[in-house]
């Protein structure tokens, strides 16, 4: 497995690849990399004959008052676990080869429609260097296919629109959500939890799960997301961002069940923010 630090190399190790007839898979990460991280890479080994995964902590989508500098690094176990999985290069550049003008000058917008609510509201900018870092993954990897978590919905949407928007040849995959055994979407930010918020953090799924199906058995939206809210303060969360039901292309709210609708949760243990959603219209969400 390659280790590429420069932009240069990783342009001419895909170049390589490409004039071989060779199909890469790409799997954008910012390292810290759990079982969750790892289904994306298989999922692209079976669409690629060549995979590549990124390590990139990116700052243009960090706030200023955010966890950029307490975000895990955990660089020397992470490339174990994907020189196992056979992975053929790890991208791993610095902030410098990134962005060797700081602040970066030019920023690719994300879709305002798409990015103006939920995460969005959440944290203004955000989306914004998101979608910025992964065009600039995209034109240095050169990838065929992308993979995806479904965990981060409204990002997924909004990489999805980008890529349409501005023609940009790469297949998009979205990887249904690696959960614990218990329930919990499977993230970086999970080991922020002390033993009493890990107890409670479970409860978000089955919240989704109990809202899902109180809905899909007609109770009225407003009700079922009001109960759901009130679930999960009485579990214990410290806020709740939003529970809401949402039009899975727009992401605008809906206040009536329909296809392809999905719930998105948002809500707090201590500092820790847990994002979670659930598609109506396919099993297990």
């Amino acid at each position: 497995m390659k280790i590429l630090e420069a932009a240069s190399d990783m342009r001419a190790q895909s170049a390589t690849w490409r004039l071989a007839g060779e199909r890469i898979g790409f799997v954008p990460t910012m390292g810290n990399l759990h079982a969750g991280h790892l289904s994306l890479v298989e999922r692209a080994r079976q669409r690629a004959d060549r995979v590549v995964v990124s390590i990139f902590v990116n700052p243009l989508q960090f706030g200023p008052h955010e966890d950029f500098e307490r975000y895990p690094r955990t660089f020397e176990a992470d490339v174990e676990k994907l020189a196992a999985l056979g992975v053929d290069a790890v991208f791993h550049p610095a902030v410098e080869t990134m962005y060797p003008r700081w602040p970066q000058p030019t920023v690719v917008r994300a879709d305002p429609d798409l990015a103006a609510r939920w995460e969005g509201a959440a944290r203004p900018g955000h989306f914004d260097g998101v979608t910025t870092v992964v065009l600039k993954l995209f034109n240095l990897v050169q990838p065929d296919v992308a993979v995806f978590g479904q965990k981060d919905y409204q990002q997924w949407r909004i990489l999805s629109r980008m890529v349409e928007d501005l023609d940009v040849p790469v297949e998009m995959v979205r990887a249904p959500i690696a959960r614990e055994q218990d329930g919990l979407a499977m993230s970086s930010r999970n080991q922020y939890l002390n033993a009493r918020q890990r107890a409670i953090a479970p409860a978000l799924y089955a919240t989704l799960c109990r809202t899902a199906e109180a809905l899909l058995a007609g109770s009225p939206v407003a009700d079922a997301l009001e109960a759901g809210t009130a679930r999960l303060q009485e579990a214990g969360f410290d806020a709740v961002d939003y529970l809401a039901l949402c039009d899975g292309d727009t992401l605008e709210p809906l206040a009536v069940v329909r296809p392809g609708a999905v719930l998105l949760a948002a809500a707090r243990l201590g500092t820790t923010r847990l994002l979670d959603n659930l598609l109506l219209d396919e099993p297990g969400g």
